[in-house]
């Protein structure tokens, strides 16, 4: 029994060093989506982890031998070192576990007035009623959460334009209403074809209150992606569709100044900064 112990600690030491655990992008802030990378020890059936109090859902990825996930660190999230914890089991049905620390830094985000029509900042009752409508049918589409991976390679921008407002921007409407930019907007005419960042799933299309004709893609592992302020849509509810493969027009819909694309991405309900994710090196 003696001897068994110091074998079973051995091999958890060696498993320990043997772990490979890679992140894209190197330095994380907050609001920033995050891909990883894990090389265990050991051959596996299957891996979770635990980031930032979410689950994160790994795949197989056959060409590297690696297993893949996305995560990401909430606008919210004070600067530190904190814990990626990863749970596997093995091929023979054990576990192994693994954790590994990483540093996430703080933004700096711009601050800009935006002047809109009075009834988004200050709707009436029938308004009111439109937007609590609206929240619930977001917060059902919003609690689905695949596991299974979708997107396969790069996420692609959704039109070729100037971007005129980035992720992040704290927000003053009509000087009361304070929010912050959860997405990033390009500047685009009334009727610019839009096209998915990635392959997934339509998992809502249609109008609502502040964001317009909307949609919403389900790219899997916890991540979508997010359409504002559409002048129609190509795609319905339901729809398989391919990175690339148009979604809509773009148009003033909602809550908007005027016509351009507001796309944001959310996972495990935390919205994050869209540009980070179209730079990052995806297998």
């Amino acid at each position: 029994m003696y001897l068994a112990g110091i074998l079973d600690a051995q091999t958890s030491a060696s498993q320990r060093v043997a772990w490979s655990v890679q992140s894209q992008p190197v330095r994380l802030v907050d609001g920033s989506p995050v891909f990883l990378r894990v090389h265990p020890p050991v051959r596996l059936r299957a891996l979770v982890g635990r980031w930032l109090k979410h689950d994160v859902f790994f795949s197989a990825d056959p060409k590297s031998g690696a297993w893949i996930g996305l995560g990401g660190v909430s606008l919210e999230t004070p600067p530190g070192v904190y814990s990626l914890q990863l749970t596997g089991i093995t091929s023979g049905g054990g576990k192994i576990s693994f954790e590994k620390k990483i540093a996430v830094h703080r933004a700096v985000y711009p601050s800009i007035a935006v002047t809109v029509a009075r009834k988004f900042t200050e709707p009436n009752t029938q308004q009111v009623q439109e937007i609590d409508q609206g929240k619930t049918i977001k917060q059902e589409a919003f609690s689905q959460v695949t596991v299974e991976r979708q997107w396969s390679g790069d996420f692609h921008a959704p039109v070729e334009a100037r971007i005129s407002d980035v992720f992040g921007t704290q927000r003053k409407f009509n000087g009361k209403v304070l929010s912050s930019h959860q997405g990033l907007d390009f500047a685009v005419p009334a009727g610019t074809p839009i096209s998915a960042l990635n392959a997934g799933t339509v998992i809502l299309a249609r109008p609502l209150y502040f964001e317009g004709n909307c949609v919403v893609l389900d790219h899997g592992q916890g991540l979508l992606t997010l359409y504002l302020h559409l002048s129609e849509f190509k795609v319905k509810q339901g729809d398989r569709v391919e990175r690339g493969q148009v979604l809509g027009a773009s148009g003033a819909s909602g809550r908007a100044t005027g016509p351009h694309l507001h796309v944001a991405v959310r996972w495990q309900g935390v919205y994050l900064d869209p540009a980070t994710l179209l730079k990052l090196d995806l297998p």
